[in-house]
């Protein structure tokens, strides 16, 4: 939902920038297209998994992530900064939940923000304008169907 606002962003002649706080460094279907266009990218690319085997480097790479999320949130010429799956990255504690909400209550007055990923913090849906729910009803994977290029991810 937030990558399918980001086309229609940029398919009216705006500006658009996406962190992805969860993707490693394999490919990406939707940066594929988004780049070509000139969405601004950075990408966590640590592969950070729910199960973690190293806290530190995935804190350090969320905060690295997060100085490239909060020059973007800074930045005017951008019409919308996409957040993506950033509400893990307060829920294990990897940012500070006060801090990013600060950050994206302070952008600039025109831009728009979407955040991505389940477990809202608080501090966000406080300060949200919309919130919307997106879950699956039923999903292959838990028939046992393995996650497919151009469908999964």
């Amino acid at each position: 939902a937030g990558f399918g606002t980001v086309v229609r962003c940029i398919g009216h002649g705006q500006h658009a920038a996406v962190v992805q706080f969860i993707k490693g460094q394999w490919p990406c279907g939707e940066r594929n297209v988004l780049e070509k266009l000139g969405v601004k990218f950075h990408v966590m690319a640590t592969g950070f998994t729910w199960n973690t085997q190293d806290k530190e480097l995935d804190t350090t790479a969320a905060n690295l992530a997060w100085q490239h999320a909060k020059e973007m949130l800074k930045d005017e010429s951008l019409d919308l900064v996409l957040l993506d799956e950033i509400t893990y990255m307060l829920s294990y504690g990897y940012l500070d939940s006060e801090e990013v909400a600060a950050a994206i209550k302070n952008r600039p007055p025109m831009q728009h923000v979407i955040v991505t990923g389940r477990a809202c913090h608080r501090a966000l849906l406080d300060i949200a304008d919309t919130i919307s729910e997106v879950r699956p009803t039923k999903h292959a994977f838990e028939a046992g169907v393995k996650a497919r290029i151009g469908f999964d991810y």
